[in-house]
């Protein structure tokens, strides 16, 4: 049990450390406070995983579900900290805006339940590939250095460094099996390290400096602010974790010969959005499901939830050790945007994967992920098209994943569910093409 437990930690690890690494640094904490960041959100991904696999009540799917931090709230979490005037407020909005979103989550995850018919693949598929798309220029910015105005940012050093780690990952992927293949990020991010010392770039003084034992202190980082911009990005947020969750529970059922039905979906998205709502408490973020377990326990065939909660207890461990979750302030800013391309690229093509199963030969699916998918990315290739808006405004609109997954799930209404539409099995050649190839 306890080296099942610690694979699926290192299968995990990296996508837990990535979004509070990315928020610190948006929000300009010192190496101490993002360890302390980094702490808090593995020690919240341990008690959200307890209460997904043993559960209490009605609260926990009881399956082999990992649960963790996120990413489809990292975008709107950045949107929130760059409209906050003053950063030291930044968290304290995003923690009040995730407890609301929890709540409200945890009382509508019955009703959401049932509603999952209006989230098909064609709108999970866009979402997801939209948080991938959303989250790659910060991966890129990684690679280029962790000062924009010093003289080495974007240095040939700094992306030789990216670029090598990212060499690293993908040799290790290519060349190795088992669970040296499952944690190759993790692996990546090690040689990396190792790899940039002679350069100058890595820094063990978070290591030296952090104490052994420690505890997330509730709301270190200030009481929690309710602003209603950031509470409706975070709702948004939600919804899409729940869809995301819903999926993965789905999948997860078959494979452990256990299909998940209304019931046991409800009580896993009331586990999610419990811990989403407590996560705040000890300064962690939303927490949601974590796909790449469930790849996990395919290849494995290691069913017991028992397994998985033992990895909770591991990341339970790691959150009280400062020690430990300092290990990932040494790692470079390079070395992990070198990382960050494969970590982030993946969640882009696992929505591109759920696009696959989506029915794209229907041509209704073919406008809804094309409008959907350009609405998103307004953010990323045109940051100033929202700036006549208002601040408030801004905090959602600068998010392509609340955008796209607004015009995805209101485009599927309109096409795939509202009469008076062309035919929803209407079928294309080609997304160019103007006219359906037949009509059945």
């Amino acid at each position: 049990m306890a080296t099942s437990g610690l694979q699926h930690v290192a299968a995990m690890y990296a996508g837990v450390v990535a979004p509070p690494l990315i928020v610190g640094a948006a929000v300009g904490l010192t190496a101490t406070e993002l360890t302390f960041l980094t702490g808090a959100c593995l020690f919240t991904a341990g008690l959200a995983t307890f209460l997904q696999t043993l559960g209490i009540w009605k609260i926990g799917a009881r399956l082999p579900f990992v649960n963790g931090v996120t990413f489809a709230g990292v975008a709107p979490m950045i949107a929130v900290v760059n409209s906050t005037d003053d950063k030291s407020d930044a968290l304290p909005v995003i923690f009040g805006a995730v407890i609301v979103a929890g709540v409200l989550g945890f009382f509508a995850a019955p009703f959401f339940s049932k509603a999952v018919r209006f989230f098909p693949p064609v709108v999970t598929g866009t979402v997801i590939t939209l948080i991938g798309i959303s989250l790659m220029p910060v991966a890129f910015g990684w690679a280029q250095g962790p000062n924009p105005a010093a003289d080495e940012y974007g240095s040939t050093t700094n992306l030789g460094l990216a670029g090598a780690t990212l060499v690293i990952v993908l040799l290790l992927r290519r060349f190795t099996r088992g669970f040296v293949k499952q944690i190759a990020v993790l692996l990546g991010l090690v040689v990396g390290t190792l790899v940039a010392i002679p350069f100058g770039a890595t820094d063990f003084g978070p290591v030296a400096d952090a104490a052994v034992v420690g505890f997330p202190t509730p709301f270190h980082f200030g009481a929690p602010q309710f602003q209603l911009a950031a509470i409706l990005s975070m709702c948004v947020v939600m919804v899409v974790s729940m869809t995301e969750s819903t999926a993965d529970m789905l999948a997860l059922g078959e494979i452990v010969e256990r299909p998940a039905d209304e019931r046991t979906i409800a009580a896993g998205l009331r586990a999610d959005t419990l811990g989403s709502a407590l996560s705040p408490l000890f300064n962690g973020f939303m927490c949601s499901a974590f796909a790449q377990n469930i790849g996990l326990v395919a290849m494995t065939r290691i069913r017991s939830r028992y397994v998985v909660a033992t990895g909770g207890g591991f990341l339970v461990l790691m959150g009280l050790c400062p020690m430990a979750a300092s290990l990932i302030a040494v790692v470079p800013r390079p070395v992990l945007g070198g990382a960050g391309v494969v970590l982030f690229g993946s969640v882009a093509a696992s929505g591109i994967q759920t696009l696959v199963k989506a029915g794209l030969e229907k041509d209704n699916n073919v406008l809804i992920v094309a409008v959907s998918l350009a609405v998103g990315i307004i953010p990323i290739t045109a940051p100033e098209f929202y700036h006549a808006f208002p601040e408030t405004a801004k905090i959602i609109l600068d998010s392509g994943i609340s955008t796209g997954c607004v015009a995805a799930v209101a485009l599927n209404l309109v096409f795939n569910h509202l009469g008076g539409g062309r035919a929803a099995d209407d079928e294309v050649t080609s997304p160019m093409d103007p006219q359906p190839a037949s009509v059945h």
